[in-house]
């Protein structure tokens, strides 16, 4: 029986690090830096509006960071002619679930849900697949129907993949990458008699675009700003009033405690 439950609690820790997930990159963002904000727009309606949509946001928000109307009506209001509307794309869920196989999801809160740092290391991890339909694949998102629309810029990458004895050497020379990477992890059977049984999966340049890796890198951080101050663009606001409102409480709560013991000073 006890040796039952030592194979069953080494199945399942084989189960989860199989299914280890990639290792993020931290996103270098700051909702502060508007000139990093007003080139992620840029970046935004160029290349992701032409599919995907941003509902909950409207053009005339694009004002609070720095631009003028005249400025976004010229150079980013592409979708529609009246800077109030929303930022909707033509083509309907219909239509593009029948040209594309899918439904491209709405941009406006992604960065909530995902977060800045999986949009960051999601964005510079796009491979060569031969075998997608698009002839991409994503380290973060496995057979992502998203074809790869900045490769031009960022170049193409393959993944490569080097086989391990252990754990400890595996995730040492994976931290040494400056790409995301995972580790899959083999059963003894399909590690077969060399005993390496951990996978470390890596991608790298193999054509370069027409952006160095840094610019490139540059240019996804002010898009994952832009995309993480649209998902909530009061965000700053918010946190200011929150430092207010804790000092505020705190000073309510000596003077409560100085009435508190002005009350009871003369009960023994």
């Amino acid at each position: 029986m006890k040796a039952l439950v030592v194979l069953l609690a080494l199945a399942a820790q084989l189960a989860l690090a199989a299914e280890e997930p990639v290792r993020l990159d931290s996103a270098p963002i700051d909702p502060r830096d508007v000139a990093s904000l007003q080139s992620g727009a840029r970046i935004f309606v160029n290349y992701c509006l032409n599919c995907h949509s941003a509902g909950m946001m409207r053009y005339h928000k694009l004002l609070d960071l720095g631009l003028t109307e005249q400025q976004v009506k010229e150079n980013l209001l592409f979708t529609t002619d009246k800077i109030g509307e929303l930022m909707n794309v033509a083509m309907t869920r219909k239509d593009a679930k029948e040209w594309l196989g899918t439904a491209p999801p709405d941009l406006s809160v992604i960065a909530r849900a995902r977060g800045p740092d999986w949009l960051y290391t999601y964005m510079r991890s796009f491979y060569r697949d031969p075998e997608s339909a698009t002839g991409w694949n994503n380290m973060v998102f496995e057979r992502v129907a998203m074809p790869h629309v900045l490769w031009t810029l960022s170049g193409q990458q393959v993944q490569e993949e080097r086989k391990f004895k252990n754990m400890e050497q595996a995730e040492a020379v994976g931290r040494q990458q400056k790409s995301a990477w995972k580790i899959d992890v083999l059963t003894p059977d399909q590690a077969g008699k060399d005993g390496e049984r951990f996978i470390l999966k890596t991608i790298r340049t193999e054509t370069a675009g027409s952006l160095s890796q840094i610019d490139y890198d540059i240019m996804v951080r002010d898009l994952v700003n832009f995309m993480t101050w649209m998902s909530e663009p009061n965000q700053i606001t918010r946190k200011q009033v929150g430092y207010v409102v804790m000092l505020v409480l705190l000073v309510l709560l000596v003077l409560t405690y100085l009435l508190y013991k002005e009350f009871w000073k003369d009960v023994h």
